[in-house]
């Protein structure tokens, strides 16, 4: 294949792509990838790099430096789809290429293979810059469609997967959104209520008592939920760092329960907690655990009905430690089960507000569970009630 195609083509090859993924690692996309498309493409210079009487005459020990590797093995070992067209038509296609559009496209008109209007137009006049395409492979997907010219009749095309970071960017926006919208809402009332209070009605006592109270209850309920986007951010940040604390997880069930029965009135005497003997610590974080309790029992507290129990189990199962929590209440519909721990998402969004909640306690538990390496389900029927399982690996036993 070299012997085919010049030399200084391939070099040309060789030096854009290399150059094309050492820009691609330091944009801030998935490094390994581009790492590996380095890697494939610098085994592609030093093929290249020599003319075929250099390397006949060079050493034994060069020619096991630089092994005579067939091109097409080269592109195959890049893990993005990577063309390269000669006269309109794609002459080398690796196995991610054909693999996105087809086993035929080797061949083939390169806007044909690609079968997307704006690659096509792209490709018509030869723009360096990089384009967008939707819908290529499934209809969700996206991709970056980068080229760059190797000579007057050839180009390099590369496909970048920008799915999860295009995933990812509208993740942000509707948090930023989200928490926008729940901030402004308890501020609205709060300036609303100040207004009036600073007209006439602040000359009434009982009136005046009355937005007061209405005031401070907005005022908590911002702060509860400023303090829960700090957590969730705080939770987040360390997700990749396994905690290695060995944390009594029912010393810390017995501390949350007394606290919120203490802390909840009537509905507090409603906690049963029940602790298996023996229960094995557990590798984790002592105030994200607390926090995963609290947000649990207190949810079942919230929704569950009046005088029935709130059950706190803790067991072991195998090598793990299972926290329960279940309540009697009205239950959630199936339908809504997927989607309770993200952010905001709420059954009954008047229900959670009047209640005290701020759309993000399961996304916390979420998170929390997710960084201690654990599990977490969800079961619940309608007007019977709900059951929340966490399923934490046990602390292994010192020998």
């Amino acid at each position: 294949m070299i012997d085919e195609i010049s030399l200084r083509t391939w070099l040309a090859l060789a030096v854009a792509a290399a150059t094309a993924a050492v820009v691609y690692a330091l944009s801030g996309y998935d490094g390994q990838t581009a790492l590996a498309t380095l890697a494939g493409l610098a085994a592609l210079v030093a093929i290249v790099a020599t003319t075929p009487e250099e390397r006949a005459a060079a050493p034994a020990a060069t020619a096991t430096e630089r092994p005579d590797v067939p091109v097409d093995a080269v592109l195959e070992a890049i893990g993005e789809p990577v063309l390269l067209m000669s006269g309109g038509r794609v002459m080398l296609a690796n196995a991610a290429a054909r693999t996105l559009l087809g086993a035929h496209i080797v061949g083939e008109d390169a806007r044909v293979a690609i079968r997307h209007p704006a690659a096509a137009e792209h490709l018509a006049e030869g723009s360096p810059h990089p384009v967008d395409l939707v819908g290529i492979g499934t209809l969700d997907q996206r991709w970056q469609m980068r080229t760059a010219p190797l000579g007057p009749d050839t180009r390099l095309v590369h496909l970048v997967d920008q799915t999860g970071q295009h995933a990812a960017d509208r993740m942000r926006v509707d948090f930023v959104a989200n928490a926008s919208h729940e901030l402004r809402t308890p501020l609205s009332s709060i300036i609303g209520y100040v207004e009036t209070l600073a007209d006439e009605a602040g000359d009434e006592p009982g009136l005046r008592k009355r937005f007061l109270a209405v005031v401070f209850d907005e005022a908590r309920r911002m702060e509860r939920l400023v303090e829960d986007l700090m957590s969730l951010s705080r939770i987040e940040a360390e997700k990749f760092r396994p905690p290695r604390t060995e944390v009594d997880l029912a010393a810390v069930a017995r501390e949350t329960c007394n606290t919120l029965t203490t802390s909840h009135g009537n509905r507090g005497a409603d906690i049963v907690l029940s602790v298996e003997p023996s229960l094995p610590a557990v590798l984790g974080d002592e105030t994200q655990l607390s926090q995963l309790l609290h947000n649990l029992i207190g949810n079942a507290m919230k929704y569950g009905r009046h005088g029935t129990p709130v059950e706190v189990t803790l067991a072991t199962r195998d090598t793990s430690v299972c926290i329960t929590v279940a309540d009697q209440g009205d239950g959630i519909a199936p339908e809504h089960l997927p989607r309770l721990t993200e952010r905001f998402y709420r059954v009954d969004a008047g229900r959670s507000r009047s209640l005290g909640g701020t759309g993000l306690g399961l996304a916390i538990v979420k998170h929390v569970v997710d960084r201690h390496r654990g599990r977490l389900d969800i079961a619940s029927t309608p007007g019977v009630g709900t059951k929340v399982t966490v399923t934490l690996p046990a602390a292994p036993v010192a020998s």
